[in-house]
């Protein structure tokens, strides 16, 4: 932060806009005041992006997977963007061969691949739906998205194919299915036994090829996905993007990229796709990689193999959740502790200078980042010049830490589904942390007041309430859910978020809350039980953690997972060696120094007594998006672990009341 009395201030009020008691006045990107951009050149469609893709890279390398031998990964394998845009118009001519029309819908069910972004990009050239489907939702989930959007053809990987197939007596629409990989011949006799067709992607391409079938280009106000919101509660709502609403983001970013504010891809970087592109998080990453011309690889499916295909593939752009970059930032600082000594005091030197130039605007320095943070920087190959993080608050000290390993722009997104990943973003230059930048180009933003949680545009010194956004990202509509829809987007065309921010004295946003989850406690206090997990997960001993309390009770459980690693070499030195990381998470002993050390390091981070946990439950096991306890972007469903832990709230309720 500047010490001058005049701080550079990022967005700024809407000109002329009206004084509407109960919110403040909307704020726009200072860059932008006049009026906000909607695409970038040469592109109004997902389409048209992929062709400006196309002509700045053409036989320059786009879509990257590795081959799996005996089990062993080799090195990358690549094809041109050229080449793909050949393979493009084959599959949307052969899906349209099959009996796919223009604007009906064709689910997505895999992991990233290069053939998920073939077929992704012939949707987009002849105006298909894409319906992403992920088996993370639940079964119950993907019956509801295929019978509600009808869908008759499905493109998965043998293994989700099989999914859909077992499924089949609930999902009387579906007709084919398309596997992208190697199946075995068991699969035809359960597509013969439910009476779905199932068509090899690559016999596909090849009937596409031949004739091919002219495409109908989409239009910018046409549907560019209907991507489901996993939500952390109830059945999951489709929400209805259009191409435009992608192109303005893409818009966005490139406008942000030409004044030296935001990454500016071209065809000599390289991004690694593994974050969900069933997810609009990805999803508009992927678009702008693919406007600029960017080389995509793709991770192998298992994230326990990322760093070994970071390593391989050394990208210059590495775009990430919270969740992830804290297990870096975590590992780095225990390993630093462990060593002590020497290399703990140099660590700390080094980071100490460095942490002062991100004050002055500075992320290198000639010395440390040689001696100390390069062994940092090869974890993510070496390369990374661009950081991104999206979908979740990260705290601030991870923030200052990729920052000084990485010698990296480090930037920080801030959006939702409903807006296609496009509401606010961190901006080149500005290196303090705690805040997600102000609007995007393509959006204004306002503070609506919450006035039964004490926030309101008044405040002082800094205006807070619920983010409401208006401009070009925001979706059409939930599908078929017309009641939802008006909750969310009001008649000024304002979509309403449910998270609560607040603008800081540069005009940046500062996300400090959450409306929907909020419980009161038996006195009435309100909780906010992210804020508090945020802090207990930043502790070296804990991984996860889910608060919960609610208005019957007068304090605040915990479920926590502790760290493997620090845990069983606390428990080493107490008395606890050659037990199994299950047994140590069962010993009372654990349980206690753990509760000890959470009220603790609570009370040090400023929680109030009424927001510390009064009692824990000590699990080995990990909340994964695979037992059904995280969404896919590793978001808590809040709803899904209070059932999994009922019994253990109750009797750590039942202890406290002894």
């Amino acid at each position: 932060m500047s010490g001058s009395s005049q701080k550079h201030q990022y967005s700024v009020e809407v000109a002329g806009a009206p004084d509407i008691p109960g919110e403040g006045k909307p704020r726009r990107n200072a860059l932008s005041p006049d009026k906000l951009i909607s695409y970038p050149d040469g592109a109004t469609s997902l389409y048209e992006n992929f062709l400006c893709g196309v002509k700045k890279a053409g036989d320059g390398n786009f879509l990257g997977h590795r081959e799996i031998v005996n089990g062993v990964a080799g090195p990358y394998v690549w094809e041109s963007y050229n080449t793909v845009q050949t393979r493009v118009a084959n599959i949307g001519s052969g899906l349209r061969k099959l009996g796919l029309n223009p604007k009906e819908p064709l689910g997505f069910f895999s992991i990233n691949t290069p053939e998920y972004v073939i077929a992704l990009l012939a949707c987009y050239q002849y105006n298909f739906i894409p319906v992403p489907l992920y088996d993370t939702l639940g079964a119950d989930a993907i019956e509801y998205i295929v019978n509600q959007t009808e869908m008759k053809y499905c493109f998965a990987t043998s293994n989700k194919g099989r999914v859909l197939l077992d499924m089949k007596e609930s999902l009387p629409t579906l007709q084919t299915i398309i596997i992208s990989d190697d199946y075995d011949p068991e699969l035809n006799d359960l597509t013969n036994a439910s009476n779905v067709r199932i068509s090899k992607f690559t016999d596909l391409e090849k009937n596409g090829s031949v004739e091919p079938v002219e495409a109908e280009n989409p239009k910018p106000d046409d549907i560019a996905s209907i991507c489901y919101t996993s939500g952390t509660t109830g059945t999951p709502k489709g929400v209805v993007l259009t191409h435009k609403n992608f192109m303005a983001v893409v818009g966005s970013i490139q406008y942000l990229a030409d004044r030296g504010k935001m990454f500016n891809g071209t065809p000599n970087d390289v991004h690694i796709s593994y974050l969900p592109l069933a997810h609009v998080f990805e999803l508009a990453n992927m678009s702008y990689m693919i406007y600029a011309g960017v080389s995509v690889g793709f991770y192998q499916g298992d994230t326990l193999k990322l760093l070994d295909d970071i390593a391989e593939l050394k990208p210059t752009v590495f775009i990430s959740v919270p969740r992830l970059l804290n297990r870096v930032y975590d590992k780095v600082m225990a390993g630093v502790k462990v060593k002590g000594g020497i290399a703990q005091w140099t660590f700390n030197a080094a980071y100490n200078a460095k942490k002062d130039g991100l004050n002055h605007g500075s992320v290198d320095h000639w010395m440390w980042d040689r001696l100390v943070f390069a062994p940092i920087r090869a974890r993510l190959g070496g390369r990374v010049k661009y950081m991104l993080s999206g979908s979740a608050p990260i705290a601030p000290d991870v923030m200052d830490f990729l920052r000084i390993a990485f010698s990296a722009d480090v930037y920080e997104g801030y959006a939702q589904t409903e807006n296609a990943a496009g509401l606010t973003v961190s901006l080149g230059g500005d290196t303090a942390s705690g805040h997600v930048g102000p609007p995007q180009v393509c959006s204004e933003v306002k503070l609506v007041d919450v006035p039964e949680m004490n926030y309101t545009s008044q405040d002082k010194p800094y205006p807070r309430g619920e983010i409401c956004v208006r401009g070009h990202t925001i979706f059409r509509e939930y599908y078929k859910l017309p009641d939802k829809t008006a909750e969310t987007i009001d008649k000024d065309g304002w979509c309403h978020t449910g998270d609560i921010g607040l603008w800081d004295d540069q005009g940046r946003l500062v996300i400090i809350d959450r409306l929907k989850n909020i419980f009161k406690l038996a006195q009435g206090e309100y909780i906010a039980p992210e804020k508090i997990e945020n802090i207990y997960c930043k502790h070296e001993l804990v991984l996860q953690a889910f608060v919960h309390g609610d208005s019957l009770q007068a304090s605040l459980v915990g479920v926590i997972v502790p760290d493997e690693e620090i845990l069983m070499k606390w428990a080493e030195q107490n008395g606890l060696g050659g037990k199994s990381f299950e047994e140590v998470c069962k010993d009372p002993k654990v349980k206690n120094h753990l509760l000890q050390t959470l009220i603790k390091y609570g009370r040090a981070n400023d929680l109030k007594g009424f927001e510390c946990v009064k009692n824990i439950y000590v699990t080995h096991e990990q909340f994964t998006v695979e037992n059904d306890l995280l969404t896919p972007t590793f978001k808590l469903k809040r709803h899904q672990a209070k059932i999994r832990f009922q019994k253990e709230i109750q009797e750590m309720y039942a202890e406290i009341s002894q």
